[in-house]
Formats: C-alpha cells, sequence, structure tokens
C-alpha cells in the first residue's frame, strides 16, 4: 500500500492512495473505536506502522464513499520528522566518476537534519547568494524495527517501506567544506533541503534488491535516469552495516545515493525526484532574500 499523511482543512489523517483517490484509515479507526492512527511517525514509534493493520481498515470501510477522498482535495503533509537521516555519498560508479571521485571502497555516510524536511509540493528555498544548488533523486529505506548489529540476510525484515528522497545540495558550500576537510552536513541541512514524499510505499510491496528505476526531472527535462540495479552497496548491506556501528530506531531513514546527472535548480524550477513503483516528489524552488 502506498501511506500517507494528508491534510484536509484542519485535520490530518492517515490514507492510502488508490490511483486518484485517498482512502481515510484514520476516519475508519475513529469510527470503530479502534486505536487511533495521528500519523505516521507515531504508528512508526509504537510499532503499528504495517500493511496488516492498513488492510485490515481499508476491508471494514472500502465501501463506505465518507471514506474516500480525491487526492488533488488534500494536501500531503510531511510523512514525519525522523530521528535519523543517513544519507550514502558516491553510491553510483558513474556519480562517482562524474564528480572526479575515486569509488568508495567503503560506504560513506553523511547526514541531514532533520529540520530540513519538507513535503510533496512545498517549496525548496535556496538562500539568496548561496551559490549553485543541485537537486538528487534517491530512493529512501524506512526502519520500521529497531535494529542492532543485524545480519544482511535478516535486515529485510526491519525495513517499514520504501519513499523518494531529494538530497538536496549546497554544492559551492559543499565544495568549500570538502577543500577544508569539513563534513558535508552544513550543505545539506539547510531549511527545505530534505524533500521527502510525497507517501511511504509498504515494504512488502517492493524487494529490497529489487532494480527501480530511479529519475530527476526538472522543468519537463530528465537529468538524472539510473536504476537501483546499479547502487554500490546494496539496502541489505547498508542496513547491516550501520546497524553494527549505531541503534537504528523505527522512522529513521537511509537514502541510498544518488545516479549520474546532477545539475543546477534555480528559483522557478520545478523539481521531480522519481522512484519506480513508489511516485513522484515534486516541489518548486524558491529564492530566499537574506536580511
Amino acid at each position: 500500500m502506498r501511506i500517507g499523511n494528508f491534510v484536509d482543512g484542519n485535520r490530518t489523517f492517515v490514507g492510502a492512495v488508490f490511483g486518484d483517490q485517498v482512502f481515510d484509515l484514520s476516519g475508519v479507526a475513529e469510527q470503530i473505536e479502534k486505536e487511533a492512527l495521528p500519523d505516521l511517525g507515531t504508528l512508526l514509534a509504537q510499532g503499528r506502522f504495517g500493511s496488516k493493520v492498513f488492510h485490515e481498515l481499508f476491508m471494514l470501510g472500502q465501501y463506505r464513499q465518507e471514506f474516500w477522498l480525491p487526492l488533488s482535495l488534500v494536501s500531503y503533509a510531511p510523512l514525519y520528522r525522523p530521528g535519523k537521516i543517513i544519507c550514502l555519498g558516491l553510491n553510483y560508479v558513474e556519480h562517482a566518476r562524474e564528480t572526479s571521485k575515486n569509488v568508495p571502497q567503503e560506504p560513506i555516510y553523511f547526514l541531514k537534519a532533520s529540520s530540513a524536511v519538507i513535503a510533496h509540493e512545498q517549496a525548496i528555498v535556496a538562500p539568496e547568494s548561496i551559490g549553485r544548488v543541485d537537486p538528487e533523486a534517491e530512493l529512501a529505506v524506512i526502519i520500521g524495527k529497531r535494529a542492532s548489529s543485524v545480519k544482511e540476510e535478516e535486515a529485510e525484515g526491519h525495513i517499514a517501506g520504501y519513499t523518494v528522497l531529494n538530497d538536496v545540495t549546497a554544492r559551492d558550500m559543499q565544495r568549500i567544506d570538502m577543500e577544508n576537510r569539513h563534513p558535508w552536513f552544513r550543505s545539506k541541512s539547510l531549511d527545505t533541503f530534505c524533500p521527502i514524499g510525497p507517501w511511504i510505499v509498504t515494504a512488502n510491496e517492493i524487494s529490497a534488491n529489487e532494480p527501480l528505476q530511479v529519475r530527476c526531472i526538472v522543468n519537463g527535462e530528465i537529468r538524472q535516469n539510473s536504476s537501483t540495479a546499479y547502487l554500490i552497496f546494496k539496502i541489505p548491506a547498508l542496513i547491516s552495516r550501520i546497524s553494527a556501528l549505531m541503534t537504528l530506531e523505527p522512522g529513521d531513514t537511509i537514502s541510498t545515493g544518488t545516479p549520474e546527472g546532477i545539475a543546477p535548480i534555480y528559483p522557478g524550477d520545478v523539481v521531480e525526484a522519481e522512484v519506480e513503483k513508489v511516485g513522484i516528489l515534486r516541489n518548486h524552488v524558491e529564492k530566499k532574500n537574506l536580511p
């Protein structure tokens, strides 16, 4: 199922997307006096995010019209505020080559601040004089079960689902920091520089090793076009390696890296990050005038 947070007027609810309709899972839970479904972050923290829970509620209310809303009439709230957003650098061979870097022998990890998260259709705001800003389309993995020192063959059991993440980067700032041997955190964590969405596809819909097309489209022009088949470090290996170093908690997000084709964006642009079988995350770019 495609599960997300949605806003209808002043009400936020958990919904399942079917075509151009949203099914109100929270509404069904309220009517049958089941435990409430407040938002995806809470469900993940409580260990209640799962296709079985959502399917049960869908079966109970699927024929009642009051639980169906047109997707076009609701807005998409941010999925949640992840505890950790762990990203992979240079996890595609061709991306390493286009940036004149060596193909890594070990995964390169960096963090993005959770305060950078925005939702589908919200604005990426580029501060004035920040220099070059690049979008980076990526497949992201949502952790659903606490993971510590997990074996590769057990890693998939710790996945709640998959989403799209746009690892927006202040490229000139990153270059300066790299020259000074500083972390990438600053250039990756500006406000609005982490669009996530538009929803989570539950883990039963996608295999961790399944090759998925990843694309970035700017103003209708395809910039990035590759496949997770070309990931250097695959998802089970990433979960195993990361969980050997730090405990992964439900809701933590691992973004698997971006393919080749990076290029700058400018105010007025519309950026679409797309992952096959997951969806299209769309954001427009605005300029921020500094005081």
